[in-house]
């Protein structure tokens, strides 16, 4: 095939080459033409503008090639400490209880909770086991963001900064920013222990670690990405769960649970959970023990917010708003009170006030009665006594055998710590001591039918002078029988009495029955001038009851440690030896009971059963008694002011008798009456001279009096 014609085409190398000439006859290629060269446009700036310009950028490239070699320096640095503070950490069971204390856990007589001392702490808990609605309310509130930041939120504490500065405040004063890592960093105190060779005290210790300022931040947020890079975020919630204070000495969530609800931390509702992460900001002021109404406020927020981060449904928020959680009826109680008071003072301060063992303790407490207590003192300081009076009344109910039921320190009742009138306040008994005299007398022969001739009477008494005792009415009676001297509270026939048997005896008679406070060695010691504590008066009282046997009040009855079975000490008190017979006993008894059938005691009557006791009254009123028991229990009531201000109007016959009526009238609620232990006399007119009986032989007494005196 012939190509002549056609254009011969170009080869690739004439490219490298240059173009061939151009062959004779053939046109020459017009050059494509060039576009022209723009111009380049002169930029005519200022000298100063390109100068300016010029420091900038030379600072800018200064501070950024510093910028990022000093970041790197300080991300090197960082590093290097969390590596290391990592390398410090042991495993998270070592973390779950850091208590320096234990704790103290009381039982009522039933075996129920009713109040809690030292650092509770209830047992570990995980993110997995409580409640879900307890650890959902705590991330609402503490920290929404906890499962997406690496142990520190920029963005809280900038949002945190923020409000600070808004709200007048330094950028670390107030709002923190801290996450729920952060917390438990702190609440570990970034792993130093307590140690009391180097601390004042634990208050100390928790006080610096909970400081605030720049330089701890930057260790606490080390220590936080330590922790998120040892622990899983489950690990580190059940750190936060089982270390933080939640007020009322409950440290850790099982703990706070048990204590406001009477329940597992699994076992929380959305407004129980909710009132507990509430408690986190502020522990000691929101505690629901504290104030419960603040704490139902502080819950409704933490509701509010689980419903709006999406826990919770809005009908759920509703039902939990309407519905805020209410206490236990142990947590209502506060903390036992004086009771509880007491019974930790009874016990060994190694197990109670100092322990770092979890013990248990069983107690004679019978809730039901102390809440009869409380409600009598304040039924009757309510109606009876006038408007901002400062007089103070305390109440001790007990068995026949001392075993405390109830006890009343004071008006306020829902205290921890307080002085207790019951057990501390030591006062003069006034006419409350006289059935020590006539138990002396019947114990030695004399009968309730037996005469003393209530008259003028003078005693000169050795280094004092002449002493003429008085009757509280200041009239005289005559001849009068024991049982009326007794019933009508006389004070001649009293010391009279007490002369007759001699004093001596009287003083080792109330002693025997307990009363262990100095008495008076004067003749005035029958008119009760010597002092004693209400708790001592009745159990003296319950060894009348019990037909004559001396009583060590109690109240503890068995203490453990937790987890174990056997006990370490059992029952602290109890019926003691014999201080007089029966028979006498059970004569005073009934004399006694006259006081409240026809005596100054009358106000003490209760409708259903008999009652037995005796008036007290001070000089110059500034102390009011009222002793008694019923077959089934002894209660005392005191009645004054702490200053010893005499009281306006206010005799043991009155208010004192009241309080014991109200008393016992709630403490017999549903209890089958029983007649009264006592000798049932046919009346028979009263002889003219003192009737005796032998006493029986081999009485402690009798043996006292033979070597006093000699065989008679």
């Amino acid at each position: 095939m012939s190509n002549s014609g056609r254009k011969k085409p170009r080869l690739v190398a004439d490219k490298r080459y240059g173009a061939p000439k151009a062959s004779s006859g053939a046109k020459p290629r017009k050059p494509s033409p060039k576009r022209a060269a723009r111009p380049r446009k002169s930029r005519s700036r200022n000298p100063i503008v390109r100068f300016v310009s010029g420091v900038f950028s030379w600072v800018f490239r200064l501070v950024w090639g510093i910028g990022w070699r000093l970041g790197a320096v300080v991300f090197l640095l960082l590093g290097l400490a969390v590596g290391y503070t990592y390398t410090t950490l042991p495993e998270v069971d070592e973390f779950l209880d850091g208590r320096a204390r234990g704790s103290v856990t009381l039982l009522d007589r039933e075996g129920d909770v009713f109040a809690w001392r030292g650092d509770q702490f209830g047992g570990v808990v995980t993110a997995d086991t409580v409640s879900p609605h307890l650890k959902n309310a705590v991330i609402a509130t503490e920290d929404k963001r906890f499962y997406m930041h690496p142990g520190v939120d920029p963005i809280g504490i900038a949002s945190a900064i923020r409000i600070n500065l808004s709200e007048g405040r330094g950028p670390l004063q107030g709002h923190g920013g801290s996450t729920i890592t952060q917390q438990a960093a702190k609440l570990l105190c970034f792993g130093v222990k307590y140690d009391r060779t180097q601390w004042e005290s634990e208050a100390a210790y928790i006080r610096d670690c909970r400081r605030t300022s720049l330089a701890r931040k930057l260790k606490e947020a080390v220590y936080a990405m330590a922790m998120e890079a040892k622990y899983t975020k489950d690990e580190i919630l059940s750190i936060y769960l089982n270390r933080a204070y939640l007020g009322g000495g409950a440290y850790g969530a099982e703990a706070a649970s048990q204590r406001f609800f009477g329940k597992g931390a699994a076992q929380l509702s959305i407004s129980e959970g909710a009132m507990l992460a509430g408690l986190l900001t502020a522990p000691s002021t929101l505690a629901p023990t504290a104030n419960l109404e603040r704490s139902q406020n502080r819950a409704s927020v933490v509701v509010r917010l689980m419903r709006d981060q999406g826990y919770i449904s809005a009908s759920d928020a509703a039902t939990a708003l309407a519905q805020p959680a209410e206490l236990s009826e142990a947590a209502e109680r506060q903390a036992g009170g004086y009771f509880a008071d007491w019974v930790m003072s009874s016990g060994p301060e190694f197990f109670t006030r100092d322990t770092t063992e979890d013990v248990i303790i069983r107690t004679t407490l019978d809730q039901r009665m102390q809440t009869a207590a409380e409600e009598a003192l304040s039924y009757i300081f309510e109606n009876k006594v006038r408007e901002g009076s400062k007089a103070q009344a305390a109440i001790v109910v007990m068995s026949a055998d001392g075993a405390v039921r109830a006890m009343v320190g004071g008006r306020k009742t829902r205290v921890t710590g307080a002085f207790n009138r019951a057990t501390q306040a030591k006062r003069q008994t006034g006419s409350a001591f006289k059935p020590f005299i006539y138990a002396t007398a019947l114990e030695l022969g004399y009968s309730h039918d037996s005469t003393v001739v209530d008259e003028p009477f003078c005693l000169d008494v050795p280094g004092s002078g002449r002493w003429c005792p008085e009757n509280y009415t200041r009239n005289y009676y005559g001849r009068v029988t024991l049982t009326d001297a007794l019933k009508n509270s006389l004070n001649i026939p009293a010391v009279k009495i007490s002369e007759s048997v001699g004093r001596d005896l009287v003083r080792k008679v109330a002693s025997d029955f307990g009363i262990e406070s100095d008495l008076d060695a004067g003749p005035a010691l029958a008119l009760g001038t010597s002092e004693s504590t209400l708790i001592e008066m009745t159990g003296a009282y319950a060894g009348i009851l019990n037909g004559g046997s001396s009583v060590t009040p109690y109240g503890l009855v068995e203490l453990r440690l937790l987890g174990d079975e056997e006990s370490l000490m059992g029952t602290t008190g109890g019926i003691r030896e014999r201080v007089i017979q029966e028979d006498a006993a059970r004569e005073l008894i009934w004399m006694m009971h006259q006081v409240v059938q026809s005596g100054t005691g009358g106000r003490a009557k209760l409708p259903d059963r008999e009652v037995a006791g005796k008036t007290g009254t001070t000089q110059a009123a500034r102390d009011a008694w009222f002793l008694g028991f019923t077959a089934d229990y002894v209660a005392g009531v005191w009645m004054g002011y702490d200053d010893n201000t005499p009281l306006t109007g206010v005799t043991g016959s009155g208010l004192p008798a009241e309080i014991w009526h109200e008393t016992m009238l709630r403490v017999h609620e549903g209890v089958e009456p029983r007649p009264l232990p006592m000798l049932r006399p046919a009346p028979k007119p009263a002889p003219s001279q003192p009737v005796r009986r032998e006493p029986q032989s081999g009485n402690a007494i009798e043996n006292l009096l033979r070597g006093l005196f000699g065989a008679q």
